[in-house]
């Protein structure tokens, strides 16, 4: 298994990302919002905790700014109804800290309104890991390094539209379907009254809308 990853930091999307070793080779690694959150910018030197998703064949690396966050995303997949790519956009919706509360404190409601988690599924997910998460310590988070890199949505429709885009991409790298994911973001984008200044809140907001 591989641990983790550290290397130089060259494709920065909010779903994945791309980090180039010693060795040269890069290492294409999707990721949730939390941890896009935490990175540095381009040519910074990232660490990253991984998880390599092995099915028949299909393999995919997924990525943790912190040990934390891993251990969330390796109890949520354990759970029946819930792979990768919803555990990813669970992490992408809220905050490690926030689903664990929602699951401890039984919020049904907050669980099922992640994009992809119906009432059973909620309810599967509280019921296989409300005892374990209410026991288990999380595990330490990672220090952060590096500086934020911040896309601003302006007043200039040239702006705007470059955001959009690269709001479009993660939400579809996410899994979610293209058209449903364009009429989620000219939903939020048409009816935010407060100038958006980070790709990621886009996000959230249009899977808040999905």
């Amino acid at each position: 298994m591989i641990a983790y990853i550290k290397g130089t930091l060259t494709v920065k999307t909010p779903a994945a990302v791309i980090i180039e070793t010693v060795a040269g080779i890069g290492y294409h690694i999707n990721i949730s919002l939390f941890t896009y959150e935490t990175l540095g910018t381009l040519g910074s030197v990232t660490k990253l905790h991984t998880y390599l998703y092995i099915k028949d064949n299909a393999r995919a690396l997924y990525g943790f700014h912190s040990l934390d966050e891993r251990q969330l995303f390796k109890q949520l997949i354990s759970v029946g109804g819930v792979g990768c790519s919803t555990a990813q956009i669970m992490l992408s919706s809220l905050k490690p800290n926030d689903i664990r509360t929602a699951i401890v404190e039984e919020k049904v409601g907050i669980i099922k309104s992640i994009k992809g988690i119906g009432p059973k599924t909620a309810q599967r997910i509280i019921l296989d890991l409300k005892d374990k998460l209410a026991k288990a310590k999380p595990v330490l988070a990672t220090k952060k390094t590096g500086s934020k890199e911040q896309a601003t949505l302006t007043s200039t429709n040239t702006n705007t539209n470059s955001l959009r885009e690269e709001a479009l991409v993660a939400l579809i790298a996410l899994g979610i379907n293209k058209p449903l994911a364009q009429k989620a973001l000219n939903k939020v984008i048409r009816n935010q009254k407060d100038p958006i200044d980070k790709v990621q809140d886009l996000i959230k907001l249009a899977l808040n809308v999905l």
